[in-house]
């Protein structure tokens, strides 16, 4: 997939830059933890692409309604998923206002393993007495199945679906133009490099300076970043092992951590 450049106005919102636990982590007293610095309060990863079309969402973390009133995002017309873990999955109840102002079922991109999820933890979206919750009282959904490298369409926008592997799961990353959000991470199948060439912003799961069995440690995701060489490189997934501002002087540049709220245009 070759950069695109559209003049579109498009820009991508980290909601949550923080690893499954989210930072502060229960019961820690660690130093990170016990900060109150902004950037070290990281909600469960999420980000939002604005397109001039509409608003897509990639993943409901269970914080999905507070990271929406943080940014003060309304609408939600379209909704992505990397995997079914649940991190990233269990915000989904609270899609259900959606359909409600879009006076239709939200679309949901996913790949068939994520909707059988969705269908069973979510069951009474979809039974025998769904059909007559009126708008606003079910999350209502279409799903639409995607597969990794078909391209698909959404909100105007062509949106490349990566393969990657997260441990011994299989998950997606995204590529919008020359941008590609890839969280969730422990390895790039050889098959997913060449859609990963010449990025202006790479978006990349770096869960901790040690190693971990389903994430990019730091070192490791610094080796991506070296490789692919983009413009940018935005690490997430973050552990509490990161003191935000400590550990941003330590990077190369043109790379930085993640924090919740921030904004990229591209």
């Amino acid at each position: 997939m070759t950069p695109d450049s559209s003049p579109k106005r498009r820009r991508l919102i980290i909601l949550g830059s923080g690893t499954s636990s989210g930072v502060p982590m229960i019961g820690c007293e660690c130093r990170v933890c016990r900060s109150g610095a902004p950037k070290n309060q990281r909600t469960r990863s999420s980000v939002l692409f604005q397109f001039e079309a509409g608003n897509l969402l990639v993943d409901t973390s269970p914080e999905m309604r507070l990271q929406l009133l943080r940014e003060r995002i309304g609408r939600v017309h379209a909704i992505a998923y990397t995997h079914h873990h649940a991190d990233h999955l269990f915000g989904l109840d609270d899609a259900r206002l959606f359909p409600k102002y879009l006076n239709a079922p939200v679309p949901v991109y996913c790949e068939e393993e994520v909707e059988e999820t969705i269908r069973r933890v979510f069951d009474y979206a979809f039974n025998e007495h769904a059909a007559r919750v009126p708008l606003g009282g079910l999350p209502k959904l279409a799903f639409e199945r995607i597969e990794p490298y078909a391209p698909f369409e959404v909100l105007g926008e062509t949106i490349m679906p990566l393969r990657l592997e997260h441990g011994r799961f299989r998950v997606l990353g995204f590529r919008v133009g020359d941008l590609a959000y890839c969280t969730d991470v422990s390895k790039i199948p050889d098959a997913t490099w060449p859609h990963l060439e010449g990025l202006d912003t790479l978006i990349l799961d770096a869960l901790r300076p040690a190693p971990h069995p389903t994430h990019f440690s730091l070192d490791q995701a610094l080796a991506v970043v070296e490789r692919l060489g983009p413009r940018r490189a935005i690490l997430t997934h973050l552990a509490h092992d990161y003191d935000h501002d400590e550990a941003q002087s330590r990077l190369p540049n043109g790379v930085h951590l993640a924090y919740d709220g921030l904004a990229l245009d591209f």
